[in-house]
């Protein structure tokens, strides 16, 4: 019985990151809503950090939103030296209280990416979540 439940567990995993890299390429954002209190989670969530549940149903948020945040990166890690500089934006989306992060192509200084920036995703890689300006 545990080696089904963790073939099960396996491919949710897989389905779901499949779900999350599709609907980022469509602009949206794969989120987990909580069937007990309604409260919304990013897709790696196991328990409802509002009420410990663990009922989730997969919702499709608008992926539009501000710039809360960020860090311009001009000494990347190995493998990413072709794409700096860059930076790793934190956005909130846009009418919910949820966050995401992902990255931004030339962004060279503070004056390229003001706070409260409009943006939204637009695409998955081998990078991540690709966010860009609106």
């Amino acid at each position: 019985m545990q080696a089904a439940l963790f073939t099960y567990s396996k491919v949710y995993k897989l389905l779901t990151k499949e779900e999350f890299i599709n609907s980022a390429k469509e602009g949206k954002v794969l989120a987990r809503k909580c069937t007990k209190c309604g409260h919304l989670h990013l897709v790696t969530t196991y328990f409802c950090q509002n009420c410990g549940n663990k009922g989730f149903e997969n919702i499709f948020i608008e992926g539009k939103g501000s710039v809360v945040t960020y860090t311009i990166i001009t000494v990347p890690p190995d493998g990413y030296e072709k794409y700096v500089p860059y930076a790793w934006v934190v956005m909130n989306l846009d009418g919910i209280d949820l966050r995401i992060s992902g990255f931004m192509s030339n962004i060279q200084s503070p004056a390229d990416l003001p706070l409260g920036t409009r943006v939204k995703v637009a695409g998955y890689d081998e990078r991540g979540m690709l966010i860009e300006k609106l």
